[in-house]
C-alpha cells in the first residue's frame, strides 16, 4: 500500500473519492437565442463538469467570447447573455483531467489563424499530447494553456493544407487519443468524434436549428429532437448549404467508454444507442443474481446508486427504501471544521435516515468504489444510525487502472482495488460484506455490443497503447495526463 493511500487509510481524511468526466460540450447553429440555449445545454450537462464554463457565439461576421471559472449559474448572468449575439454558438463545461483547475485552461479555446478565427471545445483525452507540444515548441509555437486541447488548435493552425476541413483533418489525423469535439469559426460549426468513439456525442434538431451535445438529456431541456449519435470517426459540418457528415479517417474498432453507462452520464440519457437509466437497472438486475445478499432491505447510495438499486429490489424481490438521503444544496466550497465533527465532508452531503434502518439488514448498492474511503464512511454512517448488518454491493468490477481517455481516475496506486483482494477491502470498509458485480456480469447488458466497449479502468485492456504507458500508471493524475 502506497503511503499517500496509507495516510488516507489511517488518518480517515476525507478525499474526493469518485471518479469524474472531464468535460461537457454542446453546439447549436442556425438559432437566434443561440447563447441562450447553449446556456440551458450547458446546465443540463453540469454533472460532467464544474470547475469552469464557457461560451462562444458567432453572428457571421465575429466571434463573441464568455468562459469564467465556476458554476453555469453563476457564470452566464443575463448580462453576460447579451454580450454573445448571434445564431450560432458552441459551449463547455470543464473538469480539469489535463492541464490545472485556471482560467487559462477554460474552454472553448479561441484562436485567431490566417483565415479567420476558430473557436473549439473537447471532451476526451490526448494521450499524445505531450510530445506534439514539445515538438511545436520548438518549432515556435506559443501555448497560453497547459491543456492538450489546445495543442489540436496549433496543429490546425500550421498545417499547410489549403481547405477549411483539409486543415482540420490533417491536424486530428496527427492526435490519438479521445476526442468529441464541436468547432466554431465565423460562418460555419463543425462537429467531430474520435474513430474509436470514447466519448460520447448527440445530433439533434430545433426547428431549422442543428444541435450537438455530449448527452441527450440536453434536447429534453431545449425541446429539441434527438437524431442520431454522431457516429465515431464522422466529421459533421454545419453552414449555409445545410449539414455534410464526412468519414475522412481510416476505420478503428469502436471502443465506447463502459463507464459513461456505469456512472458518468445522467441516467435520462441515451448514449451508444443504450438508455442510461434502463442499463443500470440491469447491472442491478445482474448484481441481485451474481452477489444475493440476505437482508431486509435495499438502500442505494444516493444519487449514484438508485437505478442499480431498483434493478436489485426488482430481481431479489426485497424492498427498497430510502435509508439515505443526499443534500443536493452543497456548494462547492464551505468552511470545515478542523475536528469538532468527525467525516464532515460526507454528512454534509449524506444523511442516514434512523427510523428507517434500525435494527435491519441493509443491502447497500453503489456503482463503483475508487480508494474506497467515502464508502467506509457511508457504512459507518449506516451503523450510527442503528443498521443492524451493512452488506455492500457494488454494480460495476473492481476499478484496478487508471484512464487515459478523459476520465479522472487516481493512480493505480491510489485505486484499492489495484493491490488489495475483495476480503481486504470489505475489512476496511468494515461491511459486514462485500460484493462486486463481474466483468462478464457487466458486459452482459451489452452482450450484442460487448466487443465495441473500452473496459480498461476494471480489466487493464488498453485500446491504444503509447510509449511511456507503463510509467504514466503510477503517476499522480495531472503529471500523467499533462
Amino acid at each position: 500500500m502506497g503511503k499517500r493511500l496509507r495516510r488516507d487509510f489511517l488518518e480517515g481524511e476525507y478525499v474526493a473519492d469518485r471518479a469524474h468526466d472531464k468535460c461537457g460540450v454542446f453546439g447549436i447553429y442556425g438559432h437566434p437565442e443561440a447563447a441562450n440555449l447553449a446556456y440551458l445545454g450547458l446546465y443540463a450537462l453540469q454533472h460532467r463538469g464544474q470547475e469552469s464554463a464557457g461560451i462562444v457565439s458567432s453572428d457571421g461576421e465575429h466571434l463573441y467570447s464568455h468562459r469564467e471559472m465556476g458554476l453555469v449559474s453563476d457564470i452566464f448572468t443575463e448580462a453576460a447573455l447579451q454580450k454573445l449575439p448571434g445564431s450560432n454558438a458552441i459551449g463547455h463545461v470543464r473538469y480539469s483531467t489535463s492541464g490545472s483547475s485556471a482560467i487559462q485552461n477554460a474552454q472553448p479555446f479561441v484562436l485567431k489563424y490566417l483565415q479567420g478565427r476558430i473557436a473549439v471545445a473537447h471532451n476526451g483525452n490526448l494521450i499524445n499530447s505531450e510530445m506534439i507540444r514539445t515538438d511545436l515548441e520548438r518549432k515556435g509555437s506559443i501555448f497560453q494553456s497547459t491543456s492538450d486541447t489546445e495543442v489540436i488548435i496549433h496543429l490546425f493552425a500550421r498545417s499547410e493544407k489549403e481547405g477549411f476541413v483539409d486543415r482540420l483533418v490533417d491536424a486530428l489525423s496527427q492526435v490519438q487519443g479521445a476526442y468529441s469535439l464541436v468547432f466554431l469559426t465565423e460562418r460555419q460549426m463543425i462537429a467531430v468524434r474520435d474513430p474509436m468513439g470514447f466519448r460520447p456525442l448527440a445530433l439533434g434538431k430545433l426547428k431549422d436549428a442543428y444541435v450537438v451535445a455530449s448527452e441527450s438529456c440536453v434536447f429534453d431541456l431545449i425541446e429539441a429532437e434527438f437524431l442520431r449519435e454522431i457516429e465515431p470517426g464522422e466529421m459533421i459540418l454545419f453552414n449555409e448549404s445545410g449539414l455534410t457528415s464526412l468519414h475522412p479517417f481510416s476505420t478503428s474498432p469502436k471502443r465506447s467508454c463502459i463507464f459513461e453507462l456505469v456512472y458518468f452520464a445522467r441516467p435520462d440519457s441515451d448514449l451508444f444507442s443504450y438508455n442510461v437509466g434502463e442499463v443500470r437497472k440491469s447491472l442491478g438486475r445482474r448484481l441481485a443474481q451474481e452477489q444475493p445478499a440476505d437482508v431486509d432491505m435495499i438502500v442505494p447510495v444516493p444519487d449514484s446508486g438508485v437505478p442499480a438499486a431498483i434493478g436489485y429490489s426488482q430481481e431479489s424481490g426485497i424492498p427498497l427504501e430510502w435509508g439515505m438521503i443526499r443534500n443536493h444544496y452543497v456548494g462547492r466550497t464551505f468552511i470545515e471544521p478542523a475536528q469538532s465533527i468527525r467525516h464532515f465532508g460526507v454528512k454534509i452531503k449524506l444523511n442516514a435516515v434512523r427510523k428507517v434502518v434500525a435494527g435491519k439488514r441493509v443491502a447497500l448498492i453503489d456503482d463503483s468504489i475508487v480508494r474506497g474511503t467515502t464508502s467506509r464512511k457511508i457504512v459507518k454512517m449506516l451503523r450510527d444510525a442503528g443498521a443492524k448488518e451493512v452488506h455492500l454491493r457494488i454494480s460495476s468490477p473492481p476499478i484496478t487502472h487508471p484512464c487515459f481517455y478523459g476520465i479522472d481516475m487516481p493512480t493505480r496506486q491510489e485505486l484499492i482495488a489495484s493491490s488489495h483482494s475483495v476480503e481486504e477491502i470489505r475489512r476496511y470498509i468494515t461491511s459486514d460484506s462485500l460484493g462486486y458485480l463481474s466483468l462478464d456480469g457487466m458486459l452482459s447488458v451489452v452482450q450484442e455490443n460487448r466487443q465495441n466497449f473500452c473496459t480498461a479502468c476494471f480489466s487493464g485492456e488498453y485500446p491504444i497503447e503509447f510509449p511511456g504507458m507503463n510509467e504514466r500508471l503510477e503517476l499522480p493524475l495531472f503529471e500523467r495526463m499533462r
